[in-house]
């Protein structure tokens, strides 16, 4: 079997040129017979052989030029009916020229007509026939293995359409889609390609144990976060592994594959419409230009260096203090982005001299500045290092970017900087006093982009939940009003770069986040993702508010009055900065021992400069202290 498969495949374009003769013969042949109800008058045979000889050598070298002997008839699809009509139609005009350039009269003009006919229809059905065997002899072949998983589609609109044909098309064997649920009322009981609309999504419980179904695959690449939340809520108590679609702007030409099909993510339940960058204004600030990241390796900074490495800088230098994260994005972006020179740094941004080489070998024209201490509670436990990195940090870097005259300095900030009650929030406040303070003295556009929580990175609220879900439970939340902002790490990453092309100096940029979610309602999504029922299969379990959260983050107070930008999700915060040579002095004072200060120390030092924190600080202490209800 497989010697005669392999002598097939190495012949086949010797083979497809004499199958297509004989069915050009036999066209021919046809097309005489009807013309003359199958009593040809013999004065035509002579000359007939003429025409036979004539009209295969013109079909022949037509179907040559568009490629019809090259193809695999098993996969033959609707480019290759088009190429067959093109053919068909070409070859038939251009032998009809020759019939009547070499005073054939004696030709009937109806035999041309019913030619091509027969041609279209005896060379398409054969090779449509073809494929249509091969998909059955997969299909039949699938399942006898046993690995044929039946499939309820969500979704009956041109994404589900495109979703089945692929299905029917090309994965036969393994995919059998059994039909579709949607909540048209037009489209119930109505066929797609032979499968029915079944039922409403309120159906799909019902519809999956009814029909065996193995998987649900939602096809609907423009839902919402709050569509796509309603949809895994009722396919959560059917107990099946639910999958979907990248969004409508990943399609890539608008085209749906199976290959495309993912797990459904906590992104697809908080998701919000595509973020819309201005590229000439993005591409004038770093193509051609050395761009610094500092925190290259973080879940921030490595985003932010893929997405600037799509606009072609002249150089990237990744600077970041871990050894395994500093190699893993330079590994990637090496791969990916060949073309771009990426220097790998291993560099703390509190060593002054360190940061100081950096910038005078590279002499960056834009610096984002993404490093920084971000956990809350663990600040708390280790107040000094906050003040040293995020204060500290973030002022070497800003005085080497003043000194080396870069054009651009951009502050990856935070939600907690806002009547912080937390030191890691106050510390990140105390370092947009710095940077509005060198915008006044400095060419440098020092700006600062503030945001809430990103899905997913490096010591969020995501990561543990998973964890805990895995386990077993229980998924600890500390309490069940706790809300907070959130966007995905692309977005956010894509916002701080956009907020950049548009500073001028002194800006506190602030992302529009959306609506706060609700963190129970989190751990909740994430458990019906795994397939698990909330309080039943794994339990929810309040421990009570930590040492400096909030209930409720703000992105803006009432004093920064938020004005709006171009860009419909980035504002401007316009808070008053304060004289360069004050808040010098008053980071001198905060600086000197921190490294053994000890958490009320800190607090005192940092209200100092940010005279809000103390009063917020006694604010959720009493929230604290109070039981989840």
């Amino acid at each position: 079997m497989q010697e005669s498969t392999r002598w097939l495949l190495r012949y086949r374009r010797v083979l497809s040129v004499a199958v297509h003769l004989a069915l050009f013969t036999l066209a021919q042949a046809f097309a005489f017979g009807l013309r003359f109800e199958f009593s040809i008058p013999p004065e035509y045979f002579p000359i007939g052989y003429a025409w036979l000889a004539a009209n295969l050598t013109t079909r022949l070298a037509v179907f040559a030029w568009f490629g019809m002997f090259a193809g695999m008839w098993r996969y033959t699809g609707a480019r290759d009916l088009v190429a067959l009509a093109k053919s068909a139609t070409l070859s038939t005009l251009v032998f009809a020229v020759f019939i009547v350039l070499a005073g054939y009269r004696g030709y009937p003009r109806s035999i041309l007509v019913i030619d091509w006919l027969l041609t279209m229809m005896l060379v398409g059905g054969l090779r449509f026939g073809v494929r249509s065997l091969w998909q059955l002899a997969a299909a039949v072949a699938q399942r006898k293995s046993g690995d044929t998983r039946r499939i309820l589609i969500v979704g009956a609109g041109n994404a589900g359409e495109m979703l089945l044909r692929e299905m029917l098309k090309t994965h036969g064997g393994r995919y059998e889609p059994v039909g579709f649920a949607d909540d048209d009322t037009t489209k119930q009981g109505v066929s797609i390609h032979g499968v029915s609309v079944l039922g409403m999504l309120a159906d799909v419980p019902e519809l999956v144990k009814a029909f065996d179904v193995d998987e649900v695959v939602i096809a609907i690449p423009s839902a919402s976060g709050k569509e796509m939340r309603r949809i895994v809520e009722a396919c959560t108590p059917a107990g099946t592994t639910v999958r979907t679609m990248p969004g409508i702007d990943q399609l890539i030409e608008g085209q749906v594959t199976v290959n495309q099909l993912r797990e459904v993510k906590i992104e697809d339940l908080l998701g919000r419409d595509s973020v819309t960058l201005d590229l000439d204004q993005l591409s004038q600030l770093l193509e051609g230009h050395v761009v610094l990241v500092t925190g290259a390796g973080g879940s921030i900074g490595s985003e932010l260096c893929r997405q600037v490495s799509r606009f072609s800088p002249s150089k990237l230098v990744l600077v970041e203090r871990s050894e395994p994260a500093l190699y893993e994005i330079h590994r990637e972006l090496a791969a990916k982005v060949p073309t771009v020179e990426t220097v790998p740094s291993i560099a703390d941004i509190c060593d002054r001299a360190r940061v100081r080489a950096l910038f005078a070998r590279h002499r960056p024209a834009v610096v984002i500045h993404a490093a920084a201490h971000k956990h809350v509670p663990m600040m708390e436990w280790n107040p000094g290092e906050a003040i040293k990195n995020n204060v500290g940090g973030t002022r070497v870097v800003a005085d080497a970017a003043h000194e080396f005259e870069a054009k651009q300095f951009v502050m990856v900030s935070t939600d907690k900087a806002v009547n912080p009650t937390s030191i890691m929030g106050a510390s990140k406040r105390v370092a947009e006093l710095y940077v509005q303070a060198m915008s006044e003295r400095s060419r440098t556009r020092f700006v600062a982009v503030r945001f809430g929580n990103v899905l997913g990175s490096a010591g969020s609220v995501i990561p543990l939940f998973r964890e805990q879900i895995a386990a077993g439970g229980p998924v600890t939340v500390t309490h069940p009003e706790m809300r907070r902002y959130f966007m995905t790490i692309p977005e956010a990453s894509q916002l701080v770069l956009q907020a950049a092309t548009m500073g001028r100096g002194g800006e506190i940029f602030v992302l529009d986040m959306g609506e706060p979610v609700k963190i129970v309602d989190l751990a909740r999504d994430l458990i019906r993702l795994t397939g698990l029922v909330p309080e039943k299969d794994i339990e929810l379990r309040f421990t009570g508010l930590r040492p400096g959260e909030k209930l409720f983050e703000e992105l803006s107070t009432a004093e920064e009055n938020a004005e709006k930008t171009r860009h419909p999700k980035i504002f401007i915060g316009k808070l008053a900065s304060r004289p360069h040579e004050e808040v010098t002095r008053q980071l001198d004072a905060l600086l000197v021992g921190v490294d053994g200060l000890a958490q009320g120390e800190a607090v005192a030092r940092l209200t100092s400069l940010v005279p809000e924190l103390q009063r917020e600080l006694q604010v959720a202490q009493v929230i604290a202290l109070r039981p989840p209800a």
